[in-house]
């Protein structure tokens, strides 16, 4: 049953995943991204493969920040991993040499782009989750 799941889900149109993972890295990780280095991911197309849910994202940055990249489009940088060593990359609980060296992401495409955006993940650290260290004061105990 997994398996036809993430058979359909991979059919379904790239643009929404997209735009939602567009909207929610503009908000928690570019503006933490220097401006020069901002300018020297522009115009390249990053696409994200979640493998074990089917997802496909493809993300290009612009003046604007990131937008969802349209099919035409070529791919620079293509990187491939679960979706659980995705969330432990937003987490900061792993860096991305170690899942590369351990070959749970895997890299294509132009190596050179790689290793900037890779050099820019590890200077600018995990997204700053709006609701880290907060806790929940209306809760009853």
């Amino acid at each position: 049953m997994k398996h036809i799941l993430r058979e359909v889900v991979r059919r379904l149109p790239v643009w929404p995943p997209s735009m939602v993972l567009a909207q929610a890295l503009n908000r928690l990780w570019w503006p933490l991204v220097d401006e020069a280095t901002q300018a020297e991911l522009s115009g390249r197309v990053v696409e994200l493969v979640v493998e074990d849910l089917g997802i496909t994202c493809r993300l290009s940055a612009g003046p604007r920040g990131l937008t969802p990249a349209g099919a035409g489009q070529p791919v620079a940088l293509r990187l491939k991993a679960t979706a659980q060593v995705y969330w432990r990359l937003l987490q900061g609980q792993d860096d991305p040499d170690t899942l590369f060296f351990d070959r749970l992401m895997v890299m294509e495409g132009d190596t050179e782009y790689g290793l900037l955006l890779k050099n820019t993940l590890d200077a600018v650290g995990p997204p700053r989750w709006p609701f880290a260290g907060r806790r929940d004061t209306n809760h009853a105990h």
